[in-house]
């Protein structure tokens, strides 16, 4: 299929692409109605907020480490979309562009650390445990990754 839209328009006659079988305005209040408060509420959103720091959560470090490992990710990802899809090739410079983003993550990773006042080591002696119990046998198994005991997250 080419990516050119009138050449994939023109091979699948069928498929009309302006026309919306989603009532737009009804899912956007659908979407309204479901999502939370703080989500949407500037001062539920500070409450929350709030809320969680007076419970000794570290909000401001745990926000700002989901956020970065979040976007790094996508970085990280970036990268190897266009390696895998776009013909990026596979060389010293893409490799050491990976490193970065790598470490990039690593630093949001440390923020988490230091807001859960774990370290890095704690982290993976958990990872280590958790995957012992999921594949005891200490080999992947394709139906344990698809069907979890309970309590495994």
């Amino acid at each position: 299929m080419s990516g050119d839209f009138n050449t994939h328009n023109n091979q699948q006659p069928n498929i009309n692409y302006t026309d919306h079988t989603v009532d737009l305005s009804k899912y956007s209040i659908f979407v309204d109605g479901v999502t939370s408060d703080p989500s949407k509420d500037y001062q539920s959103f500070i409450k929350s907020l709030s809320t969680l720091d007076g419970e000794g959560s570290n909000i401001h470090r745990l926000l700002t480490a989901a956020v970065g490992i979040s976007a790094e990710g996508g970085e990280f990802m970036e990268i190897v979309k266009k390696m895998v899809f776009q013909g990026k090739p596979w060389d010293d410079h893409n490799r050491k562009h990976l490193v970065i983003e790598l470490g990039d993550v690593m630093w949001y990773v440390m923020q988490a650390c230091m807001a859960l006042n774990i370290t890095l080591d704690d982290v993976i002696a958990g990872n280590v445990e958790k995957l012992k119990k999921r594949y005891p046998g200490g080999e992947f198994d394709v139906y344990k990754s698809e069907n979890r005991v309970e309590g495994d997250l």
